[in-house]
């Protein structure tokens, strides 16, 4: 270690970290080559030989030209797996069984247990029939 002063292991550390940084940047635009729409077979297999065979200015040049359109898949992507997240999240609040999926929406369990509850109170349904109710929607 002796050997090996202060200022060379930043040097090495800072490489590698450029390095490293370079493959994700060549995974991202392999993965966004694949993925784009907007080309065809032959333009997709023409990049891919590109960043393969001259990967520095194949990257490079992949993300000077089509860099913008590359940002915007990524957003649109994260845009869908937020909408069904959103999605999962809504279904699976609603509660189990059939009808929690046909439910109207802006209504819930609690709005409708709380109507039966206000039913029971003035004397409109018996203690049986709310029980009967109240079964039914919690199921």
């Amino acid at each position: 270690m002796d050997n090996y002063p202060l200022l060379n292991i930043f040097w090495t550390m800072l490489e590698l970290f450029l390095w490293i940084l370079w493959f994700f940047l060549l995974f991202k635009i392999i993965t966004d080559i694949f993925r784009s729409h907007d080309m065809g077979g032959w333009a997709k297999a023409g990049w891919m030989i590109l960043v393969i065979l001259l990967p520095l200015i194949g990257v490079l040049v992949y993300v000077i030209a089509r860099g913008k359109g590359m940002g915007e898949r990524d957003i649109a992507q994260a845009q869908k797996a937020d909408a069904a997240f959103k999605a999962y999240i809504r279904d699976a609040a609603a509660g189990p069984g059939e009808g929690a999926a046909q439910a109207p929406p802006g209504r819930s369990h609690v709005e409708d247990l709380a109507k039966l509850a206000d039913l029971k109170a003035s004397g409109a349904i018996s203690e049986e029939e709310y029980q009967k109710a109240k079964d039914k929607l919690l199921v």
